[in-house]
């Protein structure tokens, strides 16, 4: 081709080799903003979620190994609240953010097993909190009856 043409068959030249590029780097531009959105959109879900097992994970090791439940059943459910969270995320975005199916899968196993865990500390703690108010109510398993005390 004849570049030595009058300028305008220049530019028309340069824009037919140029015009695609453009459009690719749009469209690869677009893309690089759609992950990046998910991302830290996802960045922020996940630090939410790592916060809570943390406070888990602290409640754990003061207890040696042993979780009072009435402290871990609000952290527990809170857990649960921002996994819940994740997934509607996840699933809502799969196609935008590109999130394999194994992946949601996967997610929707390990909420389903921390849901069962909040579950069984809050049942706990609720009847924890019924012994302790029949207690305190004088039903229930309160104090022992008093012996008789002196010589028999």
């Amino acid at each position: 081709m004849n570049l030595g043409g009058p300028p305008l068959s220049r530019l028309l030249y340069s824009l037919a080799v140029i015009a695609p590029i453009l459009v690719a780097h749009g469209a690869w531009a677009q893309q690089s903003q759609q992950q990046q959105a998910c991302a830290e959109d996802f960045q922020k879900l996940t630090q939410k979620r790592m916060a809570a097992i943390e406070k888990l994970n602290a409640l754990g090791k003061a207890g040696k190994g042993k979780m009072d439940p009435m402290a871990a059943c609000p952290v527990a459910k809170a857990l649960g609240g921002v996994e819940t969270e994740m997934l509607n995320y996840m699933t809502k975005n799969k196609e935008w953010c590109n999130i394999p199916d194994n992946v949601v899968e996967g997610f929707k196993d390990a909420r389903t097993k921390s849901q069962g865990f909040a579950k069984q500390a809050c049942d706990v703690a609720a009847k924890m909190k019924k012994m302790q108010e029949e207690g305190a109510a004088g039903g229930g398993m309160g104090a022992p009856p008093r012996l008789p005390s002196g010589p028999l």
